[in-house]
């Protein structure tokens, strides 16, 4: 047989894919013959070992227990009663040798005389304690298995040893006989397969035409290059009415979806006269069919010619006459008038619900006498669909347009739900626009509600477009046009105009939302940088407010930068602080939560409310010139106002600075309202200006009201007419409480739409009663430590707080001696109770001690640790006079 090159090549040629496969299985069936006799070799071998190992143990034991055993071994010369017998059973047993042993294993019989009188060469141990052992070794006549077994004797202990012998070659001899005929089978077994190998290895090569892997590889990319590029449809169907192949332009041609193969063609969803044609197999040429909108020249023959397969192969070409081109055209052209006059009028604003109002309206004025938009209620929430159609699931009813309410379609607001097993819901979850001509003839709409379907119909609604809102490859709802008044009904051209109509609007609506999710989280993002809620202290009680702009009128949907907040502080003592970056927007809410931020941190310094400022200034400053180099756009902090209050409620004092914010009001107990005369200072960020603070005492129900500038900031007033209400709403009204003093503030001066976020805070003042305050000066003098560690000891029996004794002595100890040891002048001690057991110890100096790790050669540097140990907070403050205070506070049990 010559090659494709001209030259012979032999019937198995390796280069052939037939030749490949027969080399593989040759060597697959060698492989198992080989495995096979291997495994019968080692199992003959195996048995044999076994067969010596059975008759040596037999013979040894039946040897052992002959009768006259233990008396032979008794007598004056065991070599002489037992060699005879020992010999005798040798030789009808067919074993190798026979040899008795006493317990010292000195031989008295053996095949070989002078071997008697010597030792015994094997494992002897076990027998000598009843068992019987066997082994294999390799003596003088070669490989064999030996067995040793006990002599019992009358009273049952063991007198002798019996040793029974035969080599493996003796019982060998029969399974080295059956080799010949082994291998003879096994080369029986090769050649047939072999044989048969052939065989299919020939046929496989008439079937392949001898090609190789590479040449049949080819072959079938160049055959489905064809296929597939051609602008000729191709549809192959087996002789069972199935589906066997669809190239791309045939799939396109006929609309046919992506899993089409193997499926019957009564199954493809054709029309009946083309799903005839292909069914029937019956030979066609260049007859015409309108398939949707085109008109195709179909031909088709039979493929069971000379021998081939059964079925038949069918040719497409799309011959849509060029009348029919001239109509698109002319259609495309309404449809730009159309998308023209919809861009103008659909999607004016940024609100989901309001571009579904100007869809339906937009749609009605058109072509439609009624139209409903159903949305997913991840839509209306600003949240990412679900990236498959979510119709079966119930869609919310968000805008509806047409001449009567009484119609029988579902209200605004109601949920709307598609079936998946109609025809309608579907097509919606397919994604695709189902058009329902007469509304009357259809029986699968109205299948979720059977007796509104029918209210539909007796109000005169004919016809039905259903188009599914697409965007982004995701479904946001469904929008349905109905006609009543016009007694035309929908048409395939009418479905195109909503399609596209509907993708427009989707468009917008998707922006819309975009633009909700958006807002969402910038809110989100706002609300976790504001306070989650008030901190346990005992020195104010406090209410909040905090009112976002209205969206629509203050940046991104009124996300701001007002703020506010309470921090506790040591002593009992808190903070309160409000502030206002100007501006609106994601911007703004995140300048906002960094000065938030940095005043906690600048708080836990302790430090008076100007130098806070002033150190907060700076940070401005920084963020500004940071910003301003990166270059990016809307970088820096356009401007920032803050106020910052701290108040003691042991002595009553509130010391308060601000940076160009609006004055606090104080509310004295007896309803008096006066706006606290606090030193202004500059925006934050401008620098250069110092702070100034204002010390007052507010006495015991006192109410401290900090705000920011939305409330009393209006386009329709003047600030100060603004300041003067809030005044006037506070005044008068000395029962309220923080939350109704919230109440009746918002209440009188915000509008139902603010433009401006509105922050307000407000503190009623309590006073730390005189029995829980204790203080003793102390001189400074080492002995003085003890009478203060004994009057601090009275004073917590005093207040039922002996567990706290040892402890508190131990922490004053260590503060006491430290200021005595390091600072001068007058030394304080003072207790609070409280939420917890505060301890200060105030002196003139200004060092503040710091911990440290004491080296083990130290003599000092413990007593600070001792105390961060005991305690569970501590700290360093500075006083007004250039001192400090050393405080620390211990958890009370409940």
């Amino acid at each position: 047989m010559a090659g494709r090159d001209g030259r012979p090549r032999s019937f198995l040629g390796m280069r052939s894919l037939a030749g490949q496969v027969f080399l593989l299985q040759v060597a697959i069936v060698v492989l198992l013959v080989a495995a096979a006799v291997a495994a019968l070799v080692l199992q003959s071998r195996a048995d044999s070992e076994r067969e010596a190992r059975n008759r040596s143990v037999a013979v040894a034991e039946t040897f052992a227990n002959s009768p006259g055993m233990e008396a032979a071994l008794k007598s004056p010369d065991p070599t002489a009663v037992l060699q005879p017998k020992a010999e005798a059973a040798r030789n009808a047993s067919g074993v190798d040798f026979i040899v008795v042993l006493n317990r010292d294993a000195i031989r008295f019989t053996h095949p070989l005389p002078d071997r008697i009188g010597k030792k015994f060469v094997g494992e002897v141990g076990p027998a000598l304690d009843g068992r019987v052992v066997t082994e294999k070794l390799t003596g003088t006549i070669g490989p064999l298995i030996q067995a040793v077994v006990p002599v019992p004797g009358a009273d049952g202990k063991v007198i002798g040893l019996v040793s029974a012998g035969i080599t493996i070659k003796s019982v060998s001899g029969v399974a080295d006989n059956q080799f010949p005929l082994l291998f003879g089978s096994a080369a029986g077994i090769l050649l047939l397969t072999m044989g048969g190998t052939a065989l299919v290895t020939r046929r496989l090569k008439r079937q392949t035409h001898g090609l190789g892997p590479t040449e049949m590889t080819r072959m079938y990319e160049h055959h489905d290059a064809v296929l597939h590029s051609v602008r000729e449809g191709v549809v192959i169907v087996g002789g069972d009415g199935r589906l066997l192949l669809a190239n791309d332009e045939a799939r396109r041609l006929l609309a046919l979806p992506p899993d089409v193969d193997g499926r019957r063609v009564t199954d493809l969803g054709l029309d009946q006269v083309t799903t005839g044609l292909l069914a029937s197999g019956r030979s066609a040429t260049d007859e015409v069919y309108s398939v949707g909108d085109r008109l195709l020249a179909v031909s088709q023959r039979a493929t069971d010619r000379d021998g081939g397969p059964p079925g038949s192969v069918t040719t497409l070409r799309d011959t849509t006459e060029l009348q029919a081109l001239t109509g698109k055209a002319a259609m495309a052209r309404g449809r730009l008038k159309l998308l023209y006059d919809a861009g103008t009028e659909i999607g004016t604003a940024l609100d989901v619900i309001r571009t579904c109002e100007e869809l339906a309206d937009f749609a009605t004025a058109r072509f439609a006498d009624y139209a409903t938009v159903d949305l997913a209620e991840a839509v209306l929430r600003g949240e990412e669909p679900a990236s498959a159609g979510g119709t079966s699931g119930g869609l919310r009813r968000s805008a509806f347009s047409g001449r009567r309410d009484d119609t029988g379609l579902h209200p605004l607001g109601s949920v709307v739900r598609f079936l998946p097993d109609t025809e309608l819901g579907a097509g919606l979850l397919r994604g695709e626009a189902v058009l329902v001509p007469d509304l009357a003839q259809h029986s699968g709409w109205q299948q979720p509600d059977p007796e509104r379907g029918a209210r539909i119909v007796a109000c005169g609604l004919h016809s039905l477009i259903a188009v599914p809102m697409r965007a982004r490859g995701v479904i946001l709802g469904v929008a349905l046009f109905w006609r009543a008044d016009r007694p035309e009904p929908f048409e395939d051209e009418d479905l195109s105009v909503a399609e596209e109509l509907v993708a427009r609007a989707a468009v917008s609506i998707d922006n819309a939302r975009r633009y909700s999710r958006e807002h969402n989280v910038a809110v989100t993002l706002q609300r976790s940088l504001l306070p989650r809620g008030l901190p346990d202290q005992t020195a104010i009680d406090a209410a909040y407010r905090y009112l976002p702009a209205q969206a629509g009128l203050g940046g991104l949907g009124g996300v701001g930068g007002d703020w506010f907040d309470i921090i506790p502080l040591p002593g009992a003592r808190v903070a309160l602080v409000v502030g206002d970056v100007v501006g609106h927007g994601l911007h703004a809410a995140a300048t906002m939560g960094r000065l938030r931020t940095a005043v906690h941190n600048f708080s836990t310094l302790d430090l008076p409310p100007d130098e806070l400022l002033w150190h907060l200034d700076e940070l401005v400053a920084r963020i500004d010139q940071d910003e301003s180099a990166d270059g990016s756009e809307g970088g820096g902090v356009t401007g920032a106002t803050c106020l910052y209050a701290i108040y003691d409620p042991v002595s009553g004092r509130c010391s308060m600075a601000r940076a160009g914010h609006l004055q606090p009001v104080v509310v004295s107990p007896d309803g008096d309202a006066r706006f606290a005369d606090v030193p202004g200072g500059p925006p934050l960020g401008l620098g250069g200006m110092p702070f100034e603070t204002l010390d007052v005492h507010l006495a015991e129900n006192s109410r401290l009201v900090l705000y920011t500038d939305g409330l009393v900031e209006d386009r329709h007033r003047d600030i100060d007419v603004g300041l003067e209400i809030l005044r006037s709403t506070l005044a008068g009204h000395p029962e309220r409480t923080p939350e109704e003093t919230c109440e009746a503030v918002l209440r009188t001066l915000v509008p139902a739409r603010a433009r401006d976020d509105v922050a307000l805070l407000v503190g009623r003042t309590r006073r730390m009663a005189p029995e829980n305050v204790a203080e003793w000066e102390v001189p400074s003098d080492p002995s003085a430590v003890a009478r203060v560690r004994a009057d601090v000891s009275r004073k917590l029996s005093e207040w039922g707080l002996d567990e706290e004794a040892f402890t508190t002595e131990l922490i004053l100890s260590e503060l006491v001696t430290n200021s005595i040891r390091y600072a001068t002048g007058p030394i304080g001690v003072r207790l609070l109770r409280d939420r917890t057991l505060i301890c200060e110890v105030s002196d003139r100096s200004s060092t503040s001690p710091h911990l440290r790790q004491a080296a083990s050669t130290d003599e000092g540097g413990r007593g600070l640790f001792l105390v961060a140990q005991l305690a569970e907070r501590w700290g360093t403050r500075y006083t007004d006079d250039g001192g400090k205070v050393i405080w620390t506070e211990q958890l009370l049990q409940p």
